[in-house]
């Protein structure tokens, strides 16, 4: 890949800390809305309920799931992130903690989730995962896919790289 960057005639790396890394998770979650929660022994699936703006992920699990044997063995997990076949890519990894907060179910719960939980928003077997991230990478584009696309195409034409490709590191 360092010879495609080399070709560029623009820089594509930023490094992200602090709002501006809270803005991009944000963004590529909201974007994304679910992603591969991976743990010590396992990757499933799972939707994001909502990104704090501490930047910290919540999730609404089953607590006799194996995800939730696996966080109180081991707090550390991985979350992969897409948004798009060409874009709003991210992996955080971060300490995930385990709470029965009535609150906090209440105010992630949406009516679709009682497809998992049908006792609904009381169903004594949910309970909430925090994910707070400790670090990440993310791959975006600069000024969104229409600007990206064109710049490609471009590109192709005339035989210069012209990648709208923007890449660095999340720190919270």
């Amino acid at each position: 890949m360092d010879s495609i960057n080399r070709n560029q005639p623009e820089d594509n790396h930023r490094n992200l800390s602090g709002e501006q890394a809270i803005r991009q998770i944000k963004d590529i979650v909201d974007t994304a809305k679910s992603c591969f929660f991976v743990t010590a022994h396992g990757v499933r699936p799972m939707a994001v309920q909502k990104v704090d703006d501490g930047g910290n992920l919540w999730f609404l699990s089953a607590n006799d799931s194996h995800k939730d044997e696996d966080i109180a063995a081991n707090p550390a997990v991985r979350l992969y992130f897409q948004g798009s076949p060409h874009s709003h890519f991210l992996y955080l990894d971060g300490l995930a903690s385990l709470s029965r907060d009535p609150a906090k179910i209440h105010e992630l719960w949406s009516p679709e989730l009682k497809t998992w939980f049908t006792e609904g928003e009381n169903d004594p077997r949910i309970d909430v995962i925090k994910v707070a991230p400790t670090a990440g990478y993310y791959w975006d584009t600069k000024h969104g896919n229409l600007v990206s696309g064109m710049k490609i195409m471009i590109g192709a034409a005339i035989g210069v790289t012209l990648d709208d490709s923007v890449e660095g590191t999340i720190q919270p």
